[in-house]
């Protein structure tokens, strides 16, 4: 029992040691993402595209990947771009890259997981988004055709 108590303690003064570290970071990223979330609006993420396959995959995630938020803004988002013409190519890129890939956060990431991770992380999830989102909307257009 004096063991468990004692593991328990050093474990608990180790979360504490390194939530201190990130603190700072955490706070920075989080009023960068209000930031972004403030001057980056869904009319000047329209500009972006123009209708063309990899242009709009490729630009949709790239936009994603710099845009930053919760999940669920990705779908409204998304929703908006969809009601306003922007193909599904560029749509689903831009989801799959809000998601998972994040610019902003790759300092606080450097910091908890290590350079090599984050950027393996990062690269993976680059390639899957693009090959994801276009396998996703060529699906999606089948389907349309097929059922239509």
């Amino acid at each position: 029992m004096k063991k468990t108590t004692q593991r328990l303690k050093n474990a608990t003064l180790a979360t504490l040691k390194s939530l201190r570290m990130i603190a700072p970071m955490l706070l920075a990223v989080i009023g960068l993402v209000g930031l972004f979330e403030t001057y980056i609006t869904p009319e000047m993420i329209h500009t972006l595209f123009n209708g063309k396959v990899i242009h709009d995959t490729l630009t949709g995630t790239a936009a994603g990947s710099i845009s930053v938020g919760q999940p669920f803004l990705s779908y409204i988002i998304g929703g908006e771009l969809l009601k306003d013409g922007i193909s599904s190519y560029a749509v689903t890129a831009f989801i799959l890259s809000f998601v998972t890939l994040g610019v902003i956060q790759l300092p606080l990431e450097f910091s908890i997981f290590g350079a090599r991770f984050t950027l393996i992380r990062n690269l993976l999830s680059l390639v899957f988004a693009v090959i994801i989102s276009w396998a996703t909307a060529y699906t999606l257009e089948l389907l349309n055709g097929y059922f239509s």
